[in-house]
């Protein structure tokens, strides 16, 4: 029986070209100003969160990553899952009022993070900054390195912008790891790392 074999440098163009249309796909939505909410679960029951703020019609985002797992007869799956299990982002689509009225009316233990403790302002995540963290957490990026906030903030790197390559147009701080580049995008709650080449990256001046 005669089976079709991709060489490696196939699937890594089609990879390649898949991570380009992921950005594609931003940088078209660029114009899109609205900010979003991190929100913080103390219970657990995230896609019942995510489906409360869809069925309000609102737009949610939660960090997936495809895990590698082993069913009862030994065999190895694949399946999409939660990055984390405490973490919603949902677009601002409604006012800080009515957005506080869908949380108490909730049946779930839902924390709106803010700007820093004690403050009574909700934390809002810039549109271009999510658009482009929802862009390197897609599955068709290639694989991501996920980090908590805390581990993000301790990665020292320069903001750089991507000029070449499937990530071209998206910004964040180039840091090393491994003896390897990645491009490090972080948002409220949450960082990602994605593979990238530093020939690639220009700095960003003035940041």
């Amino acid at each position: 029986m005669n089976s079709e074999i991709i060489p490696p440098s196939a699937e890594k163009a089609e990879s390649n070209m898949q991570g380009r249309q992921v950005v594609d796909k931003v940088v078209e939505a660029a114009n899109d100003n609205c900010p979003w909410y991190a929100l913080r679960l103390f219970k657990g029951k995230q896609n019942a969160v995510e489906d409360y703020f869809k069925d309000h019609d609102m737009e949610c985002f939660v960090p997936r990553q495809m895990v590698d797992y082993e069913d009862k007869k030994g065999r190895i799956r694949h399946q999409l899952r939660p990055v984390v299990t405490n973490l919603v982002f949902v677009k601002k689509t409604v006012t800080t009022q009515r957005m506080t009225e869908l949380v108490q009316q909730s049946n779930f233990q839902i924390l709106v993070i803010r700007k820093e403790r004690g403050s009574k302002e909700y934390s809002e995540i810039p549109a271009r900054q999510m658009l482009e963290f929802k862009a390197m957490c897609n599955p068709e990026m290639g694989e991501g390195l996920f980090l908590s906030q805390e581990e993000a903030s301790l990665k020292p790197g320069d903001p750089v912008e991507v000029r070449f390559g499937p990530l071209k147009g998206l910004t964040g701080r180039l840091v090393r790891q491994n003896r390897k580049y990645y491009l490090l995008k972080e948002v409220t709650g949450l960082g990602v790392m994605v593979r990238v080449s530093r020939w690639c990256c220009k700095a960003m001046k003035g940041k």
